[in-house]
């Protein structure tokens, strides 16, 4: 796969990246099938097979189970030749989703994060929203700790992985990134894509397969067509299909 620009960040991505939900966490996942969590082998096997595959972005999240310590135990050997994102707002503790974007818990949650996937510093790190996009942009505090976070060196990028346009559009006043869903069944932040692109602002995408729900190959080629996307987040404990998928992105250029 050729790597594709973030944005004016200076930062390459392979345009398949890893989705690092499926090997910290099985409870209420909104895929069609049920799974169950690799062992700490299988994971860190797993993850080693997508780097040989080309695969040079890794997003993970404190609300991805044990999702950060397996991909901080992977990474930590090899930092310098992958790009890492997490988030912040967002916790999963024993089966239920809390959301705080207060100074205190967002400083608290970065330096947890930075502890767990063994490093000084991540490349991007993403407001993971509860949809409340625009209030929790304008009315709360996690935009400034960001800010405060990329100055220290703690991240070198900040973004917003939100839910509704709006949101999207917002973050375009103050985010390096911008982390959208966007697959055949909705196209709905095509505009703000293109309006992001055009600022230098990365775009990756989320869910670009409908969580499972549409046809891996006819996904990707829609996603990666689109010139504003700079990688297409994937999850998959399914080496073979994770080939597939990079095959087919591949295919594309």
């Amino acid at each position: 796969m050729k790597p594709r620009p973030l944005g004016n960040s200076g930062l390459s991505v392979s345009p398949i990246g890893f989705g690092s939900f499926k090997i910290g966490r099985n409870q209420k996942a909104k895929y069609p099938q049920a799974y169950d969590l690799p062992d700490d082998a299988a994971a860190q096997s797993l993850m080693s097979s997508l780097c040989e595959e080309g695969i040079t972005y890794f997003d993970t999240a404190p609300a991805y189970g044990i999702s950060e310590q397996r991909v901080g135990e992977f990474v930590s050997a090899r930092r310098e030749q992958l790009v890492l994102s997490t988030k912040v707002g967002e916790t999963f503790v024993d089966g239920v989703s809390t959301y705080d974007f207060s100074a205190t818990a967002v400083s608290a949650s970065i330096q947890q994060s930075l502890s767990n996937l063994k490093t000084d510093g991540v490349d991007c790190i993403f407001v993971h929203s509860n949809g409340q996009d625009v209030e929790i942009q304008n009315d709360t505090d996690v935009v400034d700790v960001l800010r405060e976070s990329r100055a220290s060196g703690q991240t070198r990028l900040i973004g917003f992985s939100g839910k509704s346009v709006e949101g999207a559009r917002a973050a375009l006043e103050w985010a390096d990134a911008i982390m959208v869903e966007y697959h055949l069944d909705d196209a709905s932040h095509e505009t703000v894509m293109a309006e992001a692109a055009q600022r230098g602002i990365g775009v990756i995408v989320k869910k670009g397969l409908a969580s499972g729900h549409l046809d891996p190959t006819e996904s990707i080629r829609f996603v990666l067509s689109n010139p504003a996307v700079s990688s297409l987040i994937v999850g998959s404990l399914n080496l073979d299909h994770m080939r597939a998928n990079i095959r087919a992105a591949s295919e594309l250029f």
